[in-house]
């Protein structure tokens, strides 16, 4: 891998991991352009360990609030509500992904990895997009700040995450859609969805670190892999902090008509 696919690929991952376009359909689509094939599923493993990073770095006090009160929970000492509803929310949320990737796990390595599925996956979640910003502007109207997080909300928010198994579905869209849907407002949506997105990351990111480590899989990559590595971490915080300021007073319509235009390149080219 050269420097200059390194510094693309660090790029496309830090702001596609975050922004509500598909980091994995967008990976996808340069690998194919620079014709890898061995080392993609390692470069994607790597990247996705920094996306880790950026998420505890950027989001440390409410992961260990947390953690806090998880074991609080167990330890059976008091609790504030809000905080258990978040830790409940986050648990019953991780459990679809959880389960579907499991059971789809051979299948993300093969069938999922085609540019054709990339482009259909971009125009569903930018349907799925659409239809949650039409149904939370009256929601926000009766209520402007939004409905209390609670387990049984964070479960349906999780549902929304299980699809962006598919790539170019996109895990933070379709879980900030999630979000809207139960009627939180965009920024707790979106708040939300990073800090749900880390179990999962997490989860998935070692488990193919570990597999191509014992596989010898890293072993062909080089340096290069390093540079990626830190912009991958760095643009992801940035990435982080401007999509939640523009969700304050903006909606998520000029990411659907991004994906939009995207998939109809793809579908043109291929």
């Amino acid at each position: 891998m050269s420097y200059i696919e390194a510094i693309i690929l660090g790029v496309v991952q830090g702001l596609t991991e975050f922004v509500p376009i598909s980091s994995s359909g967008h990976l996808i689509l340069v690998h194919k352009i620079f014709g890898e094939t061995g080392i993609d599923l390692s470069v994607d493993a790597i990247l996705q360990l920094a996306s880790i990073l950026a998420v505890l770095i950027y989001f440390r006090t409410d992961i260990v609030r947390v953690i806090r009160t998880l074991f609080h929970h167990i330890a059976g000492r008091g609790v504030e509500q809000e905080d258990k509803n978040l830790l409940f929310a986050i648990v019953l949320g991780t459990i679809p992904a959880f389960i579907l990737g499991v059971l789809l796990e051979s299948k993300m390595e093969t069938v999922f990895r085609s540019a054709h599925l990339v482009a259909y996956a971009l125009i569903a979640g930018s349907i799925i997009m659409f239809l949650a910003e039409k149904i939370q502007g009256p929601t926000l109207k009766s209520n402007p700040q939004g409905r209390t997080l609670d387990g049984r909300k964070g479960f349906f928010i999780g549902l929304f995450q299980a699809l962006a198994l598919v790539p170019g579905i996109s895990r933070s869209g379709s879980t900030i859609s999630g979000g809207l849907f139960v009627g939180l407002n965009r920024h707790e949506a979106t708040r939300f969805s990073f800090i749900l997105s880390f179990p999962i990351i997490v989860g998935s990111g070692l488990k193919k670190f570990l597999d191509l480590s014992v596989s010898g899989g890293f072993m062909e990559i080089g340096t290069p892999l390093l540079v990626s590595f830190i912009l991958s971490f760095v643009v992801g915080l940035i990435s982080i902090n401007l999509l939640l300021k523009y969700l304050k007073n903006h909606n998520l319509h000029i990411f659907v008509w991004y994906r939009l235009i995207l998939a109809a390149v793809i579908l043109f080219f291929l």
